[in-house]
């Protein structure tokens, strides 16, 4: 079982990946893939460096870990972002069996400091209805997620 120290601790690596993501030219996004409490791959965004729109962390966590881990690494886990998953990364996540989201910023503070194109619905909205359900948390630790945005 998962606990608020716990939570902290993962979304902590995701803020950091999301600062080296920025560093290196793309936007400041980060996410980690936690199976039995441990940390297990963390990935940063790389649509710019990647030149991949869908390169969003999420995405590259997934994919990544599938690669490396196999496909049973992402069932039942869950997925630590810095910020809110848009609708395309809340979806893979489900298509890959990922069991929990956990969240920093939420999209609404993400658009405004970031601006940009927006699918404004949020994951907990693009999960509501998924079978099996996903659980969502967040915005956590907000004023570390926004500060991981500048």
């Amino acid at each position: 079982m998962s606990t608020l120290h716990d939570d902290s601790n993962h979304l902590r690596r995701a803020f950091v990946a999301a600062r080296t993501a920025r560093a290196a030219g793309d936007m400041p996004f980060g996410a980690v893939l936690v199976r039995d409490g441990q940390a297990v791959w963390t990935a940063r965004n790389r649509q710019h460096t990647a030149g991949d729109p869908s390169a969003h962390a999420e995405l590259v966590l997934l994919r990544e870990a599938c690669a490396a881990l196999g496909p049973d690494a992402l069932r039942g886990a869950t997925v630590y972002a810095s910020g809110e998953p848009c609708a395309m990364c809340a979806g893979a996540m489900f298509w890959a069996g990922v069991a929990r989201i956990v969240f920093g910023a939420p999209l609404a503070e993400m658009e405004a400091r970031l601006g940009g194109p927006l699918l404004g619905l949020g994951c907990a909205q693009t999960l509501a209805a998924a079978q099996p359900a996903v659980t969502v948390q967040g915005p956590l630790l907000l004023d570390e997620a926004l500060a991981a945005l500048a």
